[in-house]
């Protein structure tokens, strides 16, 4: 069914459960170069205009082995880089770097298991150019 009056506004949060907030967070400040803007039982961390909450929990989620969420690099050059850098970091890779018809992507987790996507759509096939 369609709403009359569709959302209008910008997407502006991620909110990730997490048995270690801070843990998280260093990982999303070393790898990602979020800041980490209020910490304590919950923490805010920005990059770029967006924000990532990482609310403690004393479970552990139960993630769907496909959920992710991805960051896009400019180049596939940076993708390289990074996955490179990643993996002598000891970050868990899923993934080696590998294209497909909407560019260049990998696939790594954080330390409770999230999994993470980073992409380039610099490579993408004619046929997604008008997508993206």
């Amino acid at each position: 069914m369609m709403i009359d009056t569709p959302c209008t506004g910008t997407l502006n949060h991620l909110s990730l459960p997490t048995k270690d907030p801070a843990a998280t967070a260093r990982f999303f400040q070393q790898h990602f170069g979020c800041e980490i803007v209020a910490a304590g039982e919950h923490i805010l961390l920005k990059r770029d205009g967006f924000d990532i909450v990482l609310d403690r929990i004393d479970d552990a989620p139960g993630w769907p082995v496909n959920f992710h969420f991805g960051f896009e690099m400019a180049s596939l050059r940076e993708v390289q880089a990074l996955h490179r850098a990643f993996r002598e970091a000891g970050v868990h890779m899923e993934t080696e770097v590998f294209n497909n018809s909407r560019g260049s992507r990998f696939f790594c987790r954080t330390p409770e298991g999230v999994m993470i996507e980073v992409n380039t759509r610099e490579d993408k096939q004619e046929s997604w150019q008008h997508l993206f």
